[in-house]
């Protein structure tokens, strides 16, 4: 594995004359971030050696390196899933490549379904924990030293000061932000009620089928994570509406304004 996360670095550098130190992974409907980068070099999954291709609906399959504002960042212009029928170590394959190209801060966004009561469509949700339900863990197998001790401490997966940042640029604009812990799943069945009662009851207030898998191997290689769901859809035993995938991108897409603006700031003062 080491081997091929050095081949996929080496061919990275080889298209792109500045390696940025920022990366950012986009899910579902958040795609619009990259209209905001300037300066873009696309380079598809297709052409770099060892990646995964995605296979889902919504997600592009381009990595983009720009400007967002002045920043040099790296953009994962879609994202691959467990339940793509991808084991976690190519799942998580774009972020033992970032480590090894040198990024320093991830940022990852998903939509989730909402179980927290507090809560409304459409809402920001910064991730504050998780929880993960996923049958694997990436960091099953043998341990390379140089990707990150053997037994990663897991006190602080998402970053407490740049959910400070985060919290002062929502309050200055204005914009309603919410915490919670998200609860990542294998998928790809949306959950039932009874599960969606279940994860709030372990604590959880959102729940996806990402996120997780790639935030657990940021923090193996000491990367600093910031996290954030739009909450799609609301679930638990009271709530009968049904779910689905167009209904969850187009929930994301009206909440990518508000967004942009906390991402944007964000990313800029990291």
């Amino acid at each position: 594995m080491l081997n091929k996360i050095l081949e996929t670095a080496d061919y990275i550098r080889s298209k792109v004359d500045k390696i940025p130190e920022t990366a950012i992974i986009l899910g579902t409907g958040l795609g619009a971030l990259v209209d905001h980068i300037s300066d873009k070099k696309y380079i598809p999954y297709t052409e770099i050696p060892n990646f995964p291709v995605s296979t889902v609906e919504g997600h592009s399959g381009n990595l983009i390196f720009g400007l967002l504002g002045d920043k040099p960042v790296m953009a994962m212009q879609g994202r691959f899933h467990y339940y793509e029928g991808y084991d976690m170590k190519q799942v998580t394959f774009p972020v033992r490549v970032m480590k090894a190209l040198g990024v320093k801060t991830l940022f990852v966004s998903n939509a989730a379904g909402g179980m927290n009561p507090d809560f409304r469509v459409g809402d920001i949700m910064v991730i504050t924990d998780h929880i993960n339900l996923f049958p694997e863990n990436p960091l099953r197998g043998k341990n390379y030293n140089e990707l990150g001790p053997r037994f990663p401490a897991m006190t602080e997966p998402y970053s407490h000061r740049l959910i400070r940042i985060a919290d002062g640029i929502a309050a200055d604009k204005g914009i309603r932000l919410m915490h919670g812990v998200y609860v990542g799943t294998p998928g790809p069945t949306f959950e039932t009620p009874a599960e969606y009662e279940y994860f709030r009851i372990i604590g959880g207030d959102a729940v996806g089928m990402s996120t997780v898998p790639e935030v657990i191997v940021a923090r193996h290689g000491d990367m600093e994570v910031f996290g954030v769901s739009v909450i799609t859809d609301l679930g638990g035993k009271d709530i009968t509406e049904v779910p689905t995938h167009e209904e969850v991108q187009r929930a994301a897409e009206a909440a990518q304004p508000r967004m942009m603006e906390i991402m944007k700031e964000l990313v800029a003062k990291a």
